[in-house]
């Protein structure tokens, strides 16, 4: 580092010296502290190993380290990064890309943590209405509890139990022997009653409940005064609380002779209902246990809804897939999941289903497009009665059958519905009875993140409900628990809505986000958590975000330097480059090129440094050039004020697309183009290309049952013979998987070493150099290079196979060489360096042409899938096609339709050039490339330009939200046309190119 970088910086700074982690060559460099940093550079230069591999490993190490020996056993070992010394290091905070756990549990709400402020809040200030006849929940009083079981028919069975543990872990020996001590000789655990002598050791990781038997009783005149004694005693052990379980005689006479007056022992006919001196509804007098803010969690027993388990949905057979087809009668094969039977089995199917059809009016020989709405709804779904209905058919087939292939064929008819018992609100009745400002928990978190800062500002904090059955102090004591909860979620929101994403609802599964959305929701925790002194890495946060949101997302992260923090962030897009106050360019090349600090400094410094490729970029000396000209024709008249031009024929048209907040605009894609759809986040990009039009043309061209969005038509899909999507979704799960293996070339390779003229003479075959079979491979680690030996109350140590060293292969296979090279040297070689090793065998060189060609030449053959980032997974499969079409001749004709989302993802500009010209060479050869993108570079270069907006969201009222399509033509027509967000920025970006 030069010494005017050096003294610029200040002593307050973190230093690192001899840095040799990965790709990374002795690196010293010095970051300033309490500021915004930038680590930049090509891809696979090395920018992640210094700010994750060495920042962030080195401060979890030491945040390990500190604890306790037993406490290390519970996380995953850190090993320490090769360097020679780190100084100034502060606690580190990672916000990745990963996108964690794909747990449907997992939402926006919980994982900005604002959902356990809102259960709080609702838990604490929320009124309680009945699930049932929707009036105020008023307190019980004993004699109220005393008259509901005296009202019970005569010689009915009635059991008291006082509940003393709900839902805790433990053995919980102590809660049983004061009961003991009570003087109690039964209680109920888990449902189940036992003398309280008997009973058997609790699982201390279960959740249990146990109650105590307070007395067993017999409806009949003369037990006042014994009932009014043990109601007490069971309001006095069971805190406020009393569950009656009770048998009338009717229900003895339903429970076909049962005698038993124990529960455990008889469950039918029996029946429970809580009582509570706390809740009460006084119109039907239904009780409820204590409202907890558990209550208000899908993700607890105690609050889900049993029917989803908090889910929100449940999988069924799913209308759209069992009747695709309305124009067909039920006779004529209407019911999909029929067609492949016998006609005897349809018959058999038919001949149940008569009884329906002659209750709602379907002739078998009508088509049901004929027939009502309601009358095919009924016939799905049944009318309630006993009658037989085609879902209920299916259901009983379904779990009747023993065959694989019958199961197989009938569960690719279902998907996941709306639970008709909570309506996808994923709570108990509890949960959604309760309101705040006369609004449930569930509705609060259906409204976009914008909506949601509105309202709740209006309940804070003297805008506070008053209740009408509280006094004056306990609506002063309600709003004095609210108002610090509800600044706490006002603060979150409202980061949430300046990082851009106030499009999104705190229901919206964290599944769902993209990698940028993930990112920045993860953001809201950290800024929220008020933390002074940490430093902050994060990885590309602007991924997702249109150029009008960057600004937003510079702003949130100022404020969290402006708090006292360091903020490193390993980014390319030029505007957060242009607002950081340190820049760090990583290079000069990728992989074994890389690994130095080409320049540092302010912007000025790096911009001004001929050696730095990001420098030139941003002083304008290099740069992607606009086409001189495009493959349509640009018409000036057509574009004065037009912002939507017609598309130059043959095109591919999707129309009527109502998935999510789109509006069914008509999308006309023109064929063997260069197509770039944007738009602002969240107005509808993703739900009108990948969860419409991708999932249509799979079904059409590839035989996909993936269901798409809903849309009325698509047309021009005789002018595509083969639709290729080429997403971020990673290639593989496993380190067994790799670049080699996903696009075979590693098959080839084996192929070639088997054709040695040594393994020839010893009998190997391609089998023999794969890491996945015996007979090659390394036994002591079967093929994976390292072996894990368990540390008891350390973590597990993985250390490098003492057999093999690494190489994964046992010695008789090392010895098989080509060029000098062993199979294990080929997987550890970069694709550059194997790209020049295999030039005179066309069918890996290719491959490893493309591969290089998209910009993945840095990246070792062997490099587990697991291990590369979406963006470089999708190039790998880009390269994968690249090669398929190199071999069969297909790039040559043409015809195919590629389908790419956010392609630009982790790529320099430098890597962006080179990835154009390979997308560019795919539409020479008549395909047509889609590309979803806010990349301004990729933007300028595309044929044609479709802009959804003109904002994010659904539209509402006071709020224009997207889903429609606002411009589509040219780059040129798209900027002079003016309209829509994408307009300006294009225009700038076209005029600053020239």
């Amino acid at each position: 580092m030069s010494t005017a970088a050096s003294s610029s910086i200040g002593p307050d700074a973190i230093r690192i010296r001899g840095a040799r982690v990965h790709n990374l060559r002795n690196v010293d460099i010095d970051l300033p502290r309490n500021r915004l940093v930038v680590i930049t550079g090509v891809s696979g230069s090395g920018k992640s190993s210094l700010a994750f591999d060495t920042l962030l490993a080195e401060g979890q190490r030491q945040y390990i380290d500190s604890l306790s020996v037993y406490a290390r056993q519970f996380f995953t070992g850190r090993d320490r990064p090769d360097v020679d010394r780190i100084e100034g290091l502060q606690p580190a905070v990672a916000i990745d890309q990963s996108q964690g756990t794909h747990s449907p549990r997992s939402t926006v709400g919980t994982v900005t943590e604002v959902h356990d402020y809102l259960r709080l809040l609702y838990a604490r200030a929320g009124e309680l209405t009945c699930p049932d006849c929707n009036e105020p929940i008023a307190q019980q009083a004993p004699e109220e509890i005393e008259r509901a079981i005296t009202t019970l028919p005569a010689e009915s069975r009635v059991m008291l139990l006082a509940p003393l543990v709900r839902g805790r872990k433990g053995k919980h020996a102590e809660v049983l022997d004061e009961a003991r001590k009570a003087g109690f000789v039964r209680v109920r655990v888990d449902g189940v009653t036992y003398p309280i002598e008997d009973v058997p050791e609790l699982t201390a990781q279960k959740l249990h409940d146990i109650e105590a038997v307070v007395d067993r009783i017999v409806v009949r005149e003369g037990i006042e005064s014994r009932l009014a004694e043990s109601v007490r005693l069971a309001i006095k052990h069971g805190q406020g609380v009393v569950r009656v379980v009770y048998q009338t005689p009717e229900d003895r006479q339903h429970a076909q002779g049962a005698e038993s007056t124990v529960p455990a022992a008889s469950p039918e006919g029996w029946r429970e209902r809580l009582f509570n001196t706390r809740y009460a509804c006084p119109g039907c007098g239904a009780g409820m246990a204590e409202v907890e803010p558990r209550t208000f969690s899908f993700n607890s027993p105690y609050g889900a809804c049993l029917a989803c388990e908090g889910l929100g949905e449940v999988e069924s057979f799913d209308a759209e897939l069992v009747l695709p087809d309305a124009a067909r009668s039920l006779a004529g094969g209407a019911i999909a999941p029929w067609r492949t039977l016998s006609a005897i089995g349809k018959q058999k199917r038919l001949k149940q289903l008569m009884p329906l059809l002659e209750k709602i009016g379907i002739d078998p020989e009508q088509p049901l497009a004929e027939a009502p709405a309601n009358a095919v709804a009924k016939l799905l779904r049944g009318t309630g009665g006993k009658l037989s209905c085609v879902f209920e058919l299916l259901e009983q087939e379904l779990s009747a059958t023993k065959r694989e292939a019958t199961r197989d064929r009938l569960v690719a008819f279902r998907g996941p519905t709306p639970c008709s018992a909570c309506g996808g609100t994923r709570l108990g009745p509890v949960g959604r009875a309760t309101r705040f400002a006369g609004k449930p928990i569930h509705e609060f978190n259906a409204m976009s993140i914008e909506d949601a800062i509105a309202w709740l500002a209006s309940a804070e904090p003297d805008a506070m409900p008053q209740s009408d059955r509280g006094s004056e102090d306990q609506d002063q004591e309600r709003r004095a628990i609210a108002s610090p909860l509800v600044r706490e979620i006002l603060r979150r929101l409202d980061f949430l809505s300046r990082s851009g994403v106030g499009y999104l609802t705190l229901d919206r599964g964290a599944s769902t986000l993209s990698g940028g959305e993930l990112q920045r929701v993860r953001l809201a925790t950290g800024v929220g958590s008020g933390l002074v002194g940490v430093m902050y890495l994060l990885d590309e946060p602007s991924i997702g975000l249109h150029p009008r949101d960057n600004h937003r997302l510079i702003q949130s992260l100022r404020e969290l330097q402006q708090q006292g923090n360091t903020v490193i962030v390993v980014e390319h897009d030029e505007e957060l480059i242009r607002a950081a106050d340190w820049i760090v360019d990583v290079g000069p090349g990728a992989g074994t090129r890389g690994g130095q600090i080409v320049s540092q400094g302010s912007l000025s410094a790096v911009s001004a440094d001929a050696a730095s490729v990001t420098g030139r970029y941003l002083s304008g000396t290099e740069r992607i050039p606009t086409p001189a000209s495009r493959r349509i024709a640009i018409s000036a008249k057509s574009a004065q004020g037009k912002a939507i031009a017609e598309a130059p024929a043959p095109v591919l048209s999707l129309s009527g697309a109502t998935r999510n907040n789109l509006q069914g605009d008509p999308l006309c894609v023109p064929l063997g183009k260069f197509v770039c759809v944007t738009g602002v986040s969240g107005s509808g990009k993703t739900s009108l290309v990948m969860g419409t039009l991708a999932r249509a043309l799979a079904r059409e061209l590839n035989g996909a049952t993936a269901k798409p969005g809903p849309y009325e038509s698509l047309t021009g899909l005789e002018a595509i013979e083969r639709f290729v999507m080429v997403d971020q979704s990673p290639i593989g799960r496993s380190p067994r998987s790799n670049a080699a293996t996903y696009t075979g070339v590693f098959e080839e390779i084996r192929k070639l070493f088997a054709r040695n003229k040594l393994s020839r003479q010893r009998g190997y075959k391609a089998s023999r150099f794969s890491f996945n079979v015996k007979g090659g491979r390394c036994e002591e680690c079967q093929g994976q290079g390292q072996q894990r030996i368990e540390m008891n109350f350390l973590p597990d140590l993985y250390v490098v196979c003492s057999a093999c060293r690494g190489a994964r292969f046992n010695r008789p296979t090392l010895t098989i060489k080509h060029r000098g090279h062993s199979i294990a040297e080929v997987l550890g070689m970069p694709i550059d360096d194997a790209c020049e090793l295999f030039a005179d065998v066309p069918m890996i060189h290719g491959t490893l042409e493309a591969l290089s060609a998209v910009g993945l030449g840095y990246l070792s053959l062997g490099q587990p899938a697991n291990t590369l980032s979406g963006g470089e997974a999708q190039r790998i499969k880009l390269a994968g096609e690249l090669a398929a079409n190199g071999r069969e001749g297909a790039l040559r004709q043409g015809h195919s339709l590629y389908l790419l989302d956010e392609p630009t993802t982790g790529l320099h500009v430098a890597d962006i050039h080179r990835l154009l010209g390979v997308l560019d060479r795919l539409v020479e050869a008549g395909n047509t490339v889609v590309v979803i993108e806010h990349q301004l570079d990729v933007m300028r270069v595309a044929d044609w330009i479709i802009d959804l907006g003109p904002d994010g969201g659904d539209p509402a009222p006071g709020r224009v939200g997207g889903g429609r399509i606002v411009a589509a033509g040219t780059p040129e027509q798209i900027a002079e046309a003016g309209v829509g967000h994408t307009a300006k920025w294009l225009a700038e970006a076209l005029q600053r190119v020239g």
